[in-house]
């Protein structure tokens, strides 16, 4: 884990805006994968890697079916033994050698033992590749999670994602498993077959490969159909994934404001575009099948009629057209394997192009090559904005022009209105989005010219929306400071006025949090989030409204603890509660994005203006 741990940050919201909570925005239905080859190229260089053992798995997989092929052939020398036998009994001039029959006998068992280890070890060898694909796949993913703009989640609903990395590399995984080493079979099977047939009557083997071409068309008619529904069935399955998250995620939510109907009627819209889109691939899918099974029957049938008639005037025997019948029914089995192969590929390439798409959407800012070390230099935590100008969406800017020098160990108060921009002056600092215009500095540096993780290995942060995740309460502390010991995790626990309730609870400080953190009320999980921020001894701070959900008297205790925090540290603290930062070396006001007054509260009070009359608002007594 980077260094960027020691951050304690805060969950962070997809960036839903208002009238998206119940998910009402419903999209159209999608069109055909946009490349095709393109995404299975990408899928085979992931499978390259594995060159020499994919090299193997197909030379067992043609030893496998090579083995079967020969099985029907023999086992028409042994019917044509049997046949032979018989004859020469009725007419008495000699028997059946069941001596040569076994000797076949034993062949037939020896080909169908080897086939069978061969089908086990390219089975077992398959699946080891398979299973470093897709591990390679979802590692590339979670990768991709951490380079990615905090903007994408903004406009991308988590569930979205977290289907990406689930349903479709699965789907990929199932593919990859089931129907390579198939293709490898069948198309082997479909060659040594037609080889065999020929060998036993070359015209035989015409009308049985008439029905080859008829075959292929309609599969390629089937899925240049489906191909479009096969999309639509993965996008949906991530937006009915998507909703159901959302809605787990916000439960209590939805059910204060009574929205279970809302969202209810959401669901039934994605999950009825899931099932017209799922009932349209696998009907026109299932068709393959069938088509390709009847179109095989009337081949069968000729077969049967044109054979019976060479046995008849000796020009075939009656073991040659036994094995042919049989040739003829394995024929139609591995085209009909490559038309259900077809239907499978169509949905892979859907879910391969979304994990493609996902992999290639634009990262964040590289970081530059000569890349300032905070680890190898000494940076003072002097903070400089300089004519700062940004944005979130191009066509409106939240911060117009901001200038401010922070000197080191200096406490900075922002406070302002809903709106102001005080929340995106800490983003702006820690790069979670980049200015638009102007400079950030850090010790004389742009911040730009720091590495990206080191950058935000300076800062602690503690948000009023707290972010605790399934482990125990000391492993949650500890996130702040992964190397540090049990002494110093209950020392932190101290000082954040947390260690009394902490060893009151069931297991102490061993503890496990559920998934949402909801066994503890909201005021304990702020005391932890505090004790992580202690624990991680930055080097600034930024406190954003963090005593906003404890009561009076902790608030008291966590103030002082504050205090001593802060102490020699730059401070940047977002505030509401403006009795809190009365001892700010300074006090920004912003309005708009603008610093409307700057100073200390008492210069600030005295001259009776937007801060004024913001604390004043506070205490205000109705008599």
């Amino acid at each position: 884990m980077s260094n960027s741990n020691k951050n304690t940050l805060q969950n962070q919201s997809g960036g839903r805006g208002p009238g998206q909570m119940f998910g009402r925005n419903i999209p159209m239905a999608g069109q055909k994968a946009k490349d095709f080859k393109g995404s299975m190229a990408k899928l085979m260089s992931y499978i390259g890697v594995y060159k020499s053992k994919i090299f193997f798995i197909f030379i067992l997989a043609i030893l496998s079916t090579i083995f079967t092929i020969l099985g029907p052939k023999i086992l028409g020398k042994a019917t044509d033994q049997i046949f032979t036998g018989v004859m020469k009994q009725i007419s008495g001039t000699g028997h059946v050698d069941f001596g040569k029959i076994s000797v076949i006998g034993l062949w037939l068992i020896g080909l169908y033992v080897l086939s069978s280890i061969f089908a086990y070890l390219q089975g077992y060898v398959m699946s080891g590749v398979t299973a470093k694909v897709t591990f390679k796949l979802r590692s590339d993913i979670n990768d991709k999670v951490h380079k990615l703009p905090l903007s994408y989640f903004d406009k991308t609903n988590h569930g979205e994602v977290l289907s990406r990395i689930t349903n479709d590399v699965d789907t990929i995984n199932q593919t990859l498993n089931q129907s390579l080493t198939q293709i490898i079979t069948s198309i082997t099977s479909i060659i040594g077959i037609s080889i065999m047939m020929i060998s036993i009557s070359w015209k035989l083997t015409i009308v049985a490969l008439c029905i080859l071409p008829l075959s292929m068309v309609f599969v390629m008619m089937i899925v240049k159909k489906s191909q479009k529904h096969f999309i639509n069935q993965q996008r949906f399955l991530g937006k009915v994934n998507g909703h159901v998250e959302e809605m787990l995620g916000n439960h209590v939510l939805v059910k204060a404001f009574s929205g279970e109907e809302e969202s209810t009627k959401t669901f039934g819209q994605y999950n009825d575009e899931l099932y017209k889109s799922a009932w349209r691939a696998n009907f026109l899918s299932g068709l393959m099948i069938p088509i390709t099974a009847f179109i095989g029957n009337i081949g069968y049938v000729a077969i049967c009629i044109l054979g019976g008639y060479f046995t008849a005037n000796g020009s075939m025997t009656v073991g040659g057209i036994q094995a042919f019948i049989q040739y003829v029914r394995s024929f139609t089995q591995p085209i009909s394997q490559i038309a259900n192969i077809s239907n499978i590929l169509q949905q892979t390439a859907a879910a391969a192009e979304r994990v493609f798409e996902f992999l290639q959407e634009v990262e964040e800012v590289p970081e530059e090559t000569n890349a300032i070390s905070i680890k190898e230099n000494e940076v003072n935590s002097q903070v400089r904005f300089n004519h700062v100008a940004f944005g979130y969406t191009p066509d409106k800017t939240i911060i117009h022009d901001f200038n401010l020098i922070v000197e080191p160990g200096q406490k900075i108060a922002i406070v302002g209105p809903t709106g102001a921009g005080k929340s995106t002056i800490v983003n702006l600092l820690m790069r979670f989005y980049d200015v638009n215009s102007g400079e950030i500095s850090i010790g004389g540096h742009d911040i730009k010219k720091y590495k990206r993780d080191e950058l935000r290995s300076l800062f602690g942060m503690v948000l009023q929306d707290t972010w605790l995740f399934n482990g125990t309460i000391s492993e949650n502390i500890r996130f702040g400071k992964l190397e540090a010991s049990d002494e110093d995790v209950k020392n932190a626990s101290i000082s954040a006025q947390a260690d009394h309730f902490i060893r009151a609870l069931p297991d102490g400080y061993n503890m496990k949090l559920n998934e949402e953190a909801n066994n503890i009320s909201q005021g304990q999980k702020q005391l932890l989030t505090i004790a992580r921020a202690i624990l991680a001894d930055p080097e600034i701070l930024i406190l954003d409204e963090a005593t906003s959900s404890v009561d009076t008297r902790t608030e008291a205790l966590i103030q002082k603890a504050m205090d001593n925090l802060m102490k020699g540290r730059t401070s940047f603290v977002i505030a509401h509660r403006l009795s809190t930062i009365r001892n700010a070396d300074l006090i920004l006001c912003m309005k708009d994005g603008d610093i409307v007054e700057q100073g200390t509260h008492d210069e600030l009070m005295e001259k009776e203006g937007f801060y004024a009359n913001l604390y004043n608002s506070q205490f205000e007594i109705i008599s």
